[in-house]
């Protein structure tokens, strides 16, 4: 948004005061130093157009020419820095963060921003329009400050030898007195004129090198889409991993568990302690399976991926120690990304109900209607949730907008608890 110019304010607001406070000499400041650095930067644009220009012949000078049209980001970031000197409000960097790094790739995607081609705009405008009202009030202050200072040249140098006007000489400083009372009033109008150019000046810098809301749409996008992208392979990593464990460490469990059987019956009969050792083996193999056969299903259930959603969560319910009811109403299967979050949002709220809520009853209600996934886990416990406690439904959260969903909790003391979740499934 763009600010209110501060030394515009100042000059309306405090006229008078204006004239006693460091506004002028920051204004003055800040339009000398931009006409020298104008002066220099339409030299070195010169210099690389020219160049371009001439050498686009023989191939290089398309390369030139295309430095020559990124030239404005340096100058737009030392302008941003300058600008200070009569805005305090900081003009935000319209250009996005790039992912990778490399100076072709970097031209390439500067080239495609908007804010480079306006950020080119204002260097041609600072050359031009903004060195050359600099240069005229360059020379107003310095001729006004020579007329102030008459009386003193007149005495330094010596009587009747400084002329003022062309053809009459001064006689002495007393008769420079008038020259420095109009010298005196043209430093009162620079002062009110730089006032006047400088904020003219940041108002052009705002429009055209602050960032816009379509520079800052695109930055969200692309955050968007970045962490789309880290959930995508955040899943395929947990699908791997599901795979390895499944397709490894569970099928070399349930060989040992047969093997320790075949070992049982061998033994039976024994009165040697080593039946019993087998027995208690066998038993503990047989745990270290059920507990890695949760773990598999907690990192992605293999219903959820064969059958959908609504058969995974009457699995999930099933399997829960609070009674669960389960109306779930979809007219086919939704798209991987949604299913997944649905089934974790549905984990995370009977995790929550059953640890810490201390519900009897939890309802799950889902339906798909005009393109959007709906659900409602509503349990009868204490209430009280917090979801800033833990990071479990932070992380829900980020999942489901990622999605471009919604997801809103109401649990007051005292309960019912409800946790609706709404997600498109266009994605």
């Amino acid at each position: 948004m763009e600010p209110r110019i501060a030394v515009w304010d100042a000059v309306k607001s405090r006229p008078l005061r204006f004239l006693i406070s460091c506004w002028p000499w920051r204004c003055w400041a800040y339009l000398l130093s931009g006409t020298v650095l104008g002066a220099l930067t339409l030299l070195v644009l010169y210099a690389l157009i020219a160049f371009g220009v001439v050498l686009s012949v023989v191939g290089v000078g398309l390369l030139i020419l295309a430095v020559a049209a990124v030239f404005g980001i340096p100058v737009a970031a030392m302008e941003r820095r300058r600008l200070r000197l009569v805005e305090p409000t900081p003009v935000p960097d319209p250009h996005r963060t790039l992912p990778r790094t490399g100076p072709w790739y970097w031209l390439r995607s500067r080239l495609r921003e908007r804010a480079t081609w306006r950020e080119l705009g204002y260097t041609a405008v600072f050359c031009l329009v903004f060195t050359a009202t600099g240069i005229g009030f360059a020379a107003l202050l310095a001729f006004s400050c020579l007329l102030l200072a008459a009386p003193v040249i007149v005495a330094a140098v010596a009587p009747d030898t400084v002329m003022l006007i062309p053809g009459e000489p001064v006689s002495g400083p007393v008769a420079a007195l008038p020259a420095a009372a109009v010298g005196l009033l043209g430093l009162v109008v620079c002062a009110y004129a730089g006032g006047l150019l400088a904020g003219l000046q940041a108002r052009t810098a705002w429009f055209l090198l602050a960032a816009r809301d379509e520079d800052l749409s695109s930055r969200v996008m692309e955050l968007t889409r970045s962490r789309a992208r880290l959930a995508d392979a955040f899943e395929a990593e947990r699908r791997r991993i599901e795979r390895d464990l499944h397709d490894g460490a569970q099928q070399q469990l349930v060989a040992l568990t047969m093997t320790l059987g075949l070992a049982e019956m061998e033994l039976q009969g024994s009165d040697s302690g080593a039946a019993e050792l087998v027995r208690r083996a066998r038993a503990e193999a047989r745990q270290a399976l059920g507990q890695l056969r949760d773990l598999v299903r907690g990192i992605h259930p293999q219903v959820l991926t064969d059958h959908g959603l609504a058969a995974a969560v009457e699995e999930i319910a099933s399997r829960s120690p609070v009674p669960v009811t389960v109306d779930i109403d979809l007219p086919h299967r939704l798209p991987a990304p949604v299913e997944t979050m649905a089934y974790f949002a549905v984990t995370e709220a009977l995790t929550n109900a059953a640890k810490h809520g201390g519900a009897t009853h939890i309802g799950i209600v889902g339906s798909l209607k005009d393109g959007r996934l709906t659900l409602l886990i509503t349990d009868d416990g204490q209430g009280g949730a917090d979801p800033t406690a833990g990071t479990g439904l932070q992380g829900l959260a980020d999942r489901v907008a990622i999605l471009k969903g919604r997801l809103v909790l109401s649990s007051p003391v005292g309960g019912p608890t409800q946790l609706r979740v709404e997600v498109p499934c266009s994605v």
